[in-house]
C-alpha cells in the first residue's frame, strides 16, 4: 500500500492540474487505485474543467473530491523538502492518489432526497450505497453542506455500518450553490454527497480534534425538553438534588481562574458524554455542542443537539491553546497506541480553525505529522467535519478530523 501527494499553487488550472498529476505520480510510482481531488474556491468559475482536465492525464478507477476555502497537501519535491501546507484563501489544487492492493474501492452519491427513511430497515441503507455490510467498508464522505441532509446520512450509515469508520466533510468555498462544488468519476455535483467504501486490507484509523477542555465536573441530566437544558443533578455529594442548570453554570464558572472566566464570555462548550457506562470521563470522551442561549427566569439552557434524561455533560472552554494541547493530547495517545505502518491520511479541518485561529499556518497538519510520521496529508477547510465520538458518527464544528490509512 502506497499514497502520494502534491500541491500546487499555480493561478493556471491548467498549469496546476499538470502539476500535481506530474508530481504524484512520480512520487507513487505504482498503478493507483484511488484519488482525491481538492480544488480552492478561487477556481469556483472553472469547475467544470476540473475532471475532464485530470482525465487527459490521468487514468483512475475512483477519484472524488470537493471545493474548499482552503486546501491541505504536501508542497516540495525530491529537490528539497516535503512539508504540509494548509492554503487558505488563495489559489491551491491538491491530488492524492493511493496504490491500494487487496482492497476494494467503491465510489457512490447520493442525493438527499433520496436517503432512506430514519425507521427504514439498514437493507434499504446497504442497497442506496450498493456495497454489502458483510464486507466491513470504511467510509470517507464528503458532502454539500445544504442538501445532504448530512445529518441522516450518518445515522443511516452507522445503523446499517456498524463499527465502519467514517470520516469527512461538508464542502466549502461559499454561501450558494455555484461555489460548491463535489466530483466523483467524471462529474461535477453540486448537491448531495459523494463518497467511497473501502473494504479488505485496509484499517482507517480515526483521530477527532474537537479543541475544548472540560471545565468543573460532570452532571447528569434531571429534566429537558428537545434540546433545552432544564435540571441538572447538584454534583457528586449531594444526594440526587436537582439544580437549574444556570445555576450551575455560574457556580463552575466562579471555581475558574480570570483568564478562564473571561474565554466563558464568548467560548463556552457543552460536552455530552457518548460512553454511558464508563465510569472515569476524560477528554475526548464528549461531543461537543453549542450553547445556543439561557433563559435566566427559568434558569434553562439551549444546547445544539437534544437532550434525554440520564446524559452525562460538562461544560468546556475553547480557544487557540487549549486547540493545540488537545490536538497534541490526541496525538500522543495514537502515537503510542498504533501501529507505525501507516501510509497515508485525509484532514479534515474547520474554517474556524487554521491561521485565523492560531496566528501561524499549518499548524494542525505539521503537528500532525511531527506525531504521526512523515506520511502524505492531504484534505481541505470544511463547513462542517465528519468523525466518530463514543461510537456514533457525527457532524463536527471548530473540529480536525484525520482519517489515517493502513493495511491489516
Amino acid at each position: 500500500m502506497k499514497w502520494a501527494n502534491a500541491l500546487s499553487t499555480r493561478p493556471s488550472l491548467e498549469g496546476a492540474v499538470a502539476e500535481v498529476v506530474e508530481r504524484s505520480q512520480h512520487q507513487l510510482s505504482a498503478p493507483a487505485d484511488l484519488g482525491f481531488v481538492f480544488i480552492s474556491s478561487a477556481f469556483a468559475s472553472e469547475y467544470s474543467r476540473l475532471m475532464p482536465l485530470l482525465q487527459e492525464r490521468l487514468a483512475l478507477p475512483v477519484l472524488i473530491g470537493c471545493s474548499g476555502s482552503g486546501i491541505i497537501g504536501m508542497e516540495g519535491d525530491s529537490d528539497g523538502p516535503v512539508e504540509a501546507r494548509e492554503l487558505e484563501q488563495q489559489p491551491a489544487l491538491s491530488l492524492t492518489l493511493a496504490s491500494l492492493p487487496g482492497v476494494k474501492v467503491e465510489a457512490f452519491h447520493l442525493e438527499g432526497g433520496e436517503l432512506p427513511d430514519l425507521d427504514s430497515p439498514p437493507d434499504a441503507w446497504v442497497e442506496a450505497i450498493g456495497v454489502p455490510a458483510s464486507s466491513r467498508p470504511h467510509f470517507i464522505l464528503l458532502a454539500d453542506p445544504f442538501t445532504s441532509k448530512i445529518n441522516d446520512l450518518l445515522q443511516g450509515l452507522d445503523f446499517a455500518y456498524p463499527g465502519s469508520a467514517k470520516v469527512g466533510g461538508l464542502a466549502s468555498g461559499g454561501s450558494v450553490g455555484n461555489t460548491i462544488a463535489l466530483f466523483s468519476h467524471d462529474r461535477l455535483y453540486r448537491e448531495g454527497a459523494v463518497g467511497v467504501a473501502l473494504s479488505g486490507n485496509i484499517v482507517l484509523e480515526t483521530i477527532v480534534a474537537q479543541g475544548c477542555k472540560p471545565i468543573g465536573h460532570p452532571f447528569t441530566v434531571k429534566e429537558c425538553e428537545r434540546n433545552i437544558l432544564l435540571a441538572l443533578d447538584a454534583g457528586p455529594s449531594t444526594s440526587g438534588l436537582s439544580q437549574k442548570p444556570l445555576e450551575a453554570l455560574k457556580a463552575v464558572i466562579d471555581s475558574l481562574n480570570e483568564s478562564d472566566r473571561q474565554l466563558a464570555q464568548h467560548s463556552l462548550f457543552i460536552g455530552i458524554a457518548r460512553n454511558e457506562f464508563k465510569d472515569e470521563l476524560e477528554q475526548g470522551d464528549f461531543l461537543i455542542r453549542n450553547v445556543l442561549g439561557v433563559d435566566p427566569r427559568e434558569g434553562a439552557i439551549a444546547v445544539g443537539d437534544r437532550l434525554r434524561p440520564g446524559q452525562r455533560i460538562q461544560f468546556h472552554l475553547r480557544d487557540a491553546q487549549t486547540s493545540a494541547e488537545d490536538l497534541e493530547m490526541l496525538l500522543q495517545r495514537y502515537q503510542n497506541s498504533s501501529p507505525t505502518s501507516s501510509v497515508g491520511a485525509l484532514m479534515f479541518a474547520c474554517i474556524g480553525r487554521g491561521e485565523q485561529l492560531y496566528g501561524q499556518p499549518d499548524f494542525d497538519s505539521r503537528l500532525f505529522r511531527q506525531y504521526a510520521g512523515n506520511i502524505p496529508v492531504s484534505g481541505f477547510f470544511c463547513n462542517g467535519e465528519i468523525g466518530p465520538v463514543g461510537g456514533g458518527t457525527f457532524l463536527h464544528g471548530y473540529t480536525s478530523v484525520f482519517g489515517i490509512c493502513h493495511p491489516l
